[in-house]
Formats: structure tokens, C-alpha cells, sequence
């Protein structure tokens, strides 16, 4: 059975105001609003307070010859109230500062995070990540790179990161999506994306 959707115009949310609640390393904003209901109705004003963080890149490096992806340790406090710890095995990501591209992201968090260049630089899909509470929408890539290269702790003092690089095979990678090691968005996503693409996305690589 089909389910439609509802077309889109400008004319059917109604931003009445937009007020500063946090500005600090991020910035929230409380949204007043309203919109066109499914009956043709508008709703009633609602308030909503949004993250404002920017938009981020998530780079999924992987070695075909030593079939091995180049995976990332680090804490993330927000893990600790629902983890049995908060340090996460994730992909590489950074936001996008003004005057960069996506693909300048990756390279420069490839670099800081994992010592690490990359090659056959190939856009998977991007995502909202959460977008009830904040405006992020997440851009994957994967890319192709040596992964015996990879190896000790990175990151920048300056925003206090404490990285660990991982050399993880396939099959090590695909258990730990499969037991939830892996249990946070952007890794699950480019790691599934990988393993359902894998076979077209080696083959685009060969040709370039």
C-alpha cells in the first residue's frame, strides 16, 4: 500500500520567531512556528529548542588489499548514561567549517584523526541526523587508503582529542555491527552502506 506524502511549498510552515536560548561551543535556538496539517488545517504555534552545531562529514576509509577498514576510538560523554562505556568505535568526521568543502573535510579530518591520506574519494549518502532537536545533516564518503599506515593516538590538543586509530577487517567489523559494538549512527550507516555497495563500489575504484 502507497503512502503519500505531502508536497512541500514555502507557504506551508510559518517561522514566526527564532530566538537565541545558548551561544557557546554550540548554539541552541528556540524555533516558533506553525504548519499546514494533514486535514488542511494549520497547527497551533509550537515551540521547539534546536542544536545548532553545523553540518558534519563522516569518511569510512578501507584497504582492499589488506581488506581491512581504518576505524576510530574515542570518549563521547553523551554515551555514558545509556553504555557500558563511553569510548566508541566510530569513522573519522568533522564539521564543515565556512569555506570548506565536503571533500576538504575529509582530508583534513583523515590526516588529524588517523594519519592517514586518502584516495577514490566516493560520496555514499548523507542523513539528518537527529532532526526533531537540531538542523545537522551528516555527509558519508568512503575512500580508499593504505591501512598499514594506520596506527597510534591522534587528534588536536586544542579541541582535547585523545584518538585511537584501529585497523579492523571486514569480517571483525561486520560482527561488531551484528553484537552492537558499533552502536552509533554514523558508523552503522557507512559500514552497512559499504557491505551492501561493496562489489559496484570496488569496481568503480579499478576503472579510476
Amino acid at each position: 500500500m502507497s503512502k503519500k506524502i505531502l508536497s512541500f511549498t514555502s507557504n506551508d510552515v510559518e517561522i514566526t520567531d527564532i530566538t537565541p536560548v545558548y551561544r557557546g561551543f554550540f548554539t541552541m535556538q528556540e524555533y516558533q512556528f506553525r504548519h499546514k496539517c494533514f486535514n488542511g488545517e494549520w497547527s497551533p504555534t509550537i515551540k521547539r529548542e534546536i542544536f545548532e552545531r553545523g553540518h558534519a562529514v563522516g569518511i569510512l576509509p578501507y584497504d582492499p588489499e589488506q581488506k581491512e577498514f581504518v576505524l576510530i576510538e574515542q570518549v563521547r560523554i553523551g554515551a555514558l548514561p545509556t553504555s557500558s562505556t563511553p569510548w566508541l568505535i566510530e569513522i573519522i568526521a568533522g564539521m564543515i567549517d565556512e569555506g570548506e568543502t565536503e571533500e576538504d573535510v575529509c582530508h583534513r579530518e583523515s590526516m588529524e584523526e588517523a594519519g592517514i591520506r586518502l584516495t577514490h574519494l566516493t560520496k555514499a549518502v548523507n542523513y539528518l541526523s537527529s532532526p526533531g532537536g537540531t538542523t545537522e545533516r551528516v555527509h558519508l564518503y568512503v575512500a580508499k587508503t593504505d591501512a598499514t599506515l594506520a596506527h597510534g593516538v591522534h587528534g588536536l590538543v586544542s579541541e582535547s582529542e585523545d584518538i585511537k586509530v584501529h585497523r579492523v577487517a571486514e569480517s571483525t567489523a561486520r560482527e561488531w555491527l551484528e553484537n552492537g559494538l558499533i552502536d552509533n549512527a554514523a558508523a552503522i550507516i557507512a559500514l552497512q552502506w559499504f557491505f551492501m555497495h561493496k562489489t559496484t563500489l570496488l569496481e568503480q575504484w579499478q576503472t579510476k
